[in-house]
């Protein structure tokens, strides 16, 4: 009888090999393993980077600031790392560009913003060239700042996401273009929110102003630099209307003081850089595309949802009134202040002789009480207010405005033109279109001679 097979062998053999691939597996989980878990870490590193740089932490003295201020610190780095890069450059050399031979080269900062975004467009349809700038901060709701950034990039208009403070930003654009002039508009606005962050209004009213006044002086072709001051720095001035020549020594808030820092900064620019400079001071602009901090912006919006809203009176129970200047009326007055700047008398640094400095009111000379803004907007919405008129606060603001033009009449023939309830008609057909809110705006005749006070 024959003996079985020896299987020993094979046995044995099989269970090495089983032994072999059980060790290549684990050796496999093993690897996946530590790669996943690389791979985890670095995603976590990369979004803990992001949120490091896009959110720095609230300041404990100033919890608002961080808030404010806060830019997109990481998408800021590589776009200023890339700014060499030929497509951008291309982007910011063909905004830049003056359509007409004579036209200027005009770096408008605060581009994206109300005033800002409207002079924008007037210089691009009238053959300029345009570069914009904004930080496009979150003192108010940033998705109309990027609204209005779509409407200039339908009109050509480029603009370069930074900060005033940004220093090789501006310098590298100033090596790009050889910019003709600036409209300098980017500030930190709203006298009442001075109370809460004042280190925002430093930041960027003195220090943002400071910063570009530095890269201007050293430009070979030093431009002409024309920027927004503000009625505000006439302050506690009893005397009206206001005029330049009119004292400006006491402010009655922060804004206004930082304003009227940016007037004496620009006079030792002036002075010892031969810089040319225009201040514009704007009396309460209103219109489309406007600020929702303001009144008849937000009045519009709280009449429209049925709130209440405050009306203001004096301490003394007088009408609060503000000189409202239209839009249009302000961007003709800054575009005129523009063509009649002179040429800056600098080169590197250096000044050459005696340089142009003005100051001029812009505003609409016909000081309208604040109840009369809210009949008017009662009128085109057809809707009554809830008015709660209570007494001005101690925050900053004053009781009346009323500009004196003539100055920037004589130099660049600055006539304003329209009327509060043509201008809020505009603005109102303009803000329940931009909200798709469907109701319907009273006609301009309607309201001048339907008196608003009897059918509110």
């Amino acid at each position: 009888m024959a003996s079985p097979p020896d299987t020993s062998k094979t046995l044995k053999l099989e269970r090495y090999n089983s032994y072999l691939r059980r060790l290549h597996s684990t050796k496999v989980i093993n690897a996946s393993s530590k790669h996943l878990f690389r791979a985890t870490l670095l995603i976590a590193l990369v979004v803990i980077l992001f949120f490091t740089l896009n959110y720095p932490p609230f300041s404990g003295n100033n919890p608002n600031h961080a808030h404010l201020h806060h830019r997109n610190y990481l998408s800021a780095s590589l776009f200023t790392s890339t700014a060499g890069g030929a497509a951008w450059e291309k982007q910011v050399r063909h905004s830049s560009t003056p359509k007409n031979p004579n036209g200027l080269s005009v770096l408008v900062t605060g581009a994206a913003g109300f005033v800002g975004s409207h002079c924008s467009i007037a210089l691009r349809k009238r053959g300029d060239g345009v570069l914009g700038l904004d930080n496009f901060n979150s003192y108010y709701d940033p998705s109309l700042k990027r609204a209005r950034q779509n409407l200039l990039l339908k009109n050509q208009v480029f603009i370069v996401e930074g900060d005033l403070n940004d220093a090789p930003l501006l310098t590298k654009l100033f090596d790009i273009v050889p910019f003709t002039h600036i409209l300098h508009l980017a500030a930190q606005a709203g006298v009442r929110y001075a109370m809460l962050n004042p280190q925002s209004y430093v930041s960027s009213n003195i220090a943002g102003f400071v910063n570009l006044l530095e890269v201007a002086k050293t430009a070979n072709r030093q431009p002409a630099i024309v920027w927004a001051s503000s009625s505000s720095v006439y302050g506690l001035n009893s005397k009206v209307p206001f005029s330049e020549s009119d004292r400006t020594d006491q402010p009655a808030s922060l804004y206004a003081a930082t304003k009227k820092a940016g007037e004496e900064i620009a006079h030792t620019y002036n002075h010892i850089y031969g810089l040319s400079l225009t201040g514009l001071r704007f009396f309460t602009v209103y219109g489309p595309w406007g600020r929702p901090d303001m009144a008849y912006f937000f009045f519009t919006k709280d009449i429209l949802q049925g709130k209440p809203i405050d009306v203001y009176q004096t301490q003394d129970k007088k009408q609060v009134a503000r000189d409202f200047t239209y839009i249009d009326d302000v961007v003709k007055g800054c575009l005129g202040a523009l063509d009649t700047a002179e040429k800056s008398t600098g080169s590197g640094g250096k000044k050459k002789g005696p340089a142009q400095l003005r100051v001029y009111n812009l505003g609409n000379t016909s000081p309208v009480p604040v109840a009369r803004l809210v009949s008017i907007l009662e009128g085109l919405l057809s809707t009554k207010a809830k008015k709660h008129v209570i007494k001005m606060p101690r925050n900053g603001d004053v009781p009346y405005t009323h500009a004196n033009v003539t100055l920037a009449f004589r130099d660049f023939g600055y006539k304003p033109s329209t009327d509060l309830a043509t201008g809020l008609r505009k603005f109102v057909k303009w803000y329940v279109d931009y909200h798709g809110i469907q109701t319907r705006v009273k006609k301009e005749s309607d309201v001048k001679t339907g008196h608003p006070e009897e059918s509110a």
